[in-house]
């Protein structure tokens, strides 16, 4: 009943800001609730109050003892969501596909079945010696994504 209560109090706050998406929710045998939300155009410290407050206020700590963490999705978390790889576009990126390949890039591009990612690389000039920088791209299809991350460079 405590779940079913939790989940339709965030439902109510998510179809309310249809900007803001769920990555990950946890309610512990202990009544601790944990819920980790992201948004189109990012995550702001009032979005994470409004969604606390709005679940907060109409449970009542009298019935059910409960502890409630509402966090931003951050740059450690990896990306998890579909919508996520839109607000980073313009970003490097690490990710892992399903033949255990790393590929590093920009994401210039995504749509509802992939992303698209650019990166320079240094390749042997066709004829002589030397190198060349040449501009590479790949498609990758979301489900041969098994990780994928911001590279934050500073």
């Amino acid at each position: 009943m405590f779940k079913e209560k939790v989940n339709t109090l965030l439902q109510e706050v998510l179809d309310e800001d249809q900007s803001l998406f769920l990555i990950s929710k946890e309610i512990t045998a202990g009544n601790k609730i944990v819920i980790v939300i992201d948004g189109d155009n990012g995550v702001t410290l009032s979005d994470c109050m409004k969604v606390s407050r709005n679940i907060e206020h109409n449970l009542d700590r009298e019935e059910e003892d409960f502890s409630l963490e509402v966090y931003s999705s951050g740059v450690s978390e990896g990306i998890t969501h579909i919508r996520q790889y839109k607000k980073n576009i313009g970003r490097k990126l690490e990710v892992i596909t399903t033949d255990d390949k790393k590929v590093e890039g920009t994401l210039v591009e995504t749509d509802d079945e992939k992303i698209k990612l650019q990166w320079k690389a240094r390749e042997p000039k066709p004829i002589g010696k030397g190198k060349v920088t040449v501009q590479k791209e790949q498609e990758i299809p979301y489900g041969d994504i098994i990780k994928a991350k911001v590279m934050v460079t500073f």
